[in-house]
């Protein structure tokens, strides 16, 4: 039973991190990437539809990205949500079959704000596989009855090392993070 419990922790604290990861990875560094773009939803016949199920996404240079529709109608929907999406500073152009992105230098205003941003979102991690942990003493707790106290103990001690397993995983990815961003 606190096998269970803790092999279903282990598990969410896994997919938090990754979570984390991804949203790092939507933070912009100095080079223009596709997975930028990831998260930005467009109105898509009123639907809020992700820009990766509408176009495909292209990186020939180290500060442009092509946007290519698979729906030439979206294309005017898809500039506008590019153009809207907070922290990119991204500047679309539209030719009519594909929109072209250039990415702007980032100067060391900006990229001290990426890090504020980085590492708010690495805390909101933090508190989200504390939150996990939370979740998984209680049900630690409700088992005592059944295996008793030694038990729950000794279950508990590993969901603390599991705990601090994955925080430690999230401060390495965003101290890389950092690093990257900081990087000229």
């Amino acid at each position: 039973m606190i096998a269970d419990v803790i092999a279903e922790t282990r598990g969410r604290m896994e997919r938090a991190v990754e979570s984390a990861k991804e949203d790092f990875a939507t933070v912009r560094t100095g080079r223009a990437n596709p997975q930028l773009f990831q998260k930005i939803l467009v109105d898509y016949y009123g639907t809020p539809t992700p820009l990766a199920q509408l176009a495909s996404l292209n990186n020939p240079e180290a500060r442009t990205i092509i946007v290519t529709p698979y729906d030439k109608s979206a294309l005017k929907a898809i500039e506008d949500a590019i153009t809207s999406m907070p922290n990119l500073g991204a500047n679309p152009t539209n030719d009519g079959n594909i929109v072209r992105i250039t990415m702007p230098e980032l100067t060391e205003d900006r990229r001290k704000e990426f890090v504020k941003l980085v590492k708010s979102k690495g805390e909101d991690a933090k508190v989200h596989v504390r939150g996990i942990r939370r979740k998984a003493k209680d049900e630690l707790d409700a088992l005592k009855s059944e295996v008793g106290e030694d038990e729950v103990a000794r279950g508990e001690k590993e969901l603390d090392a599991l705990t601090r397993a994955h925080v430690d995983l999230i401060d390495e990815a965003l101290k890389r993070k950092e690093a990257e961003l900081l990087e000229v």
